[in-house]
């Protein structure tokens, strides 16, 4: 885990997309998107049903690691609002367990604005928590301190002759946008339109390497 601070407050960067506020214990993840490949398989394209399981042993690791007690899941949890349904036995038993063993927040997205079965776990539009605002998407008019998903935001660069993407946060003073935790998810281009225009172009695209954050301005 990285340190570093956002929003006047401590927190910890975990390289597979997540961060940890120590102060509450509290774990937050973005865009697990769980159920993606049955939704896909709905539509006749067949796509291998175990992106939540890879997804869900993931997550239980990660808070295993860290010890949390509060998990905030920032929206598009499932990949649809029936996604719960889908969920494979084994899947849904770590699912369950996950929410049975700490205080489990459901953010809505607009893939999941309304969760049918919720699979354990409290659901709200978003959030206010310590003075940071919890919701999907970045509001470009909100100055409150927020931290948010949607995007699935990647930084693509060339080295030595190769693309490399790796998926990553973004900042700026008041807004901190996080990776796509979910195994079956794209990204976007951290210099993309509609990002830049979610946070400005003064953000920073911040990849958690090992004991330090790489640091990589937007704009350039």
């Amino acid at each position: 885990m990285v340190p570093f601070s956002f929003g006047g407050r401590d927190f910890a960067a975990l390289p597979e997309g997540a961060l940890f506020w120590p102060a509450r214990q509290a774990l937050l993840v973005a865009d697990l998107h769980l159920e993606k490949a049955s939704w896909y398989a709905g539509g006749g394209q067949m796509l291998p049903p175990y992106d939540s399981l890879a997804t869900l042993t993931e997550l239980t690791g990660a808070v295993a690691r860290t010890a949390a007690r509060e998990v905030w899941c920032l929206g598009d949890s499932f990949h649809d609002a029936e996604g719960c349904d889908r969920l494979l036995p084994q899947a849904r038993a770590m699912l369950l367990a996950l929410t049975a063993a700490t205080r489990w927040t459901w953010i809505t997205g607009n893939h999941d604005p309304v969760l049918r079965d919720r699979c354990g776990g409290e659901v709200v539009d978003e959030a206010l928590v310590d003075g940071l605002v919890l919701r999907h998407e970045a509001d470009p008019a909100e100055t409150r301190p927020e931290l948010s998903g949607h995007f699935h935001p990647k930084l693509r660069l060339r080295v030595r002759g190769k693309m490399v993407a790796r998926r990553c946060f973004v900042g700026t003073a008041h807004k901190l946008i996080l990776p796509a935790f979910g195994a079956l998810t794209g990204g976007l281009d951290v210099d993309h339109p509609a990002l830049v225009q979610a946070v400005g172009r003064t953000a920073e695209a911040l990849v958690p390497v090992r004991d330090r954050m790489l640091r990589f301005p937007v704009a350039a």
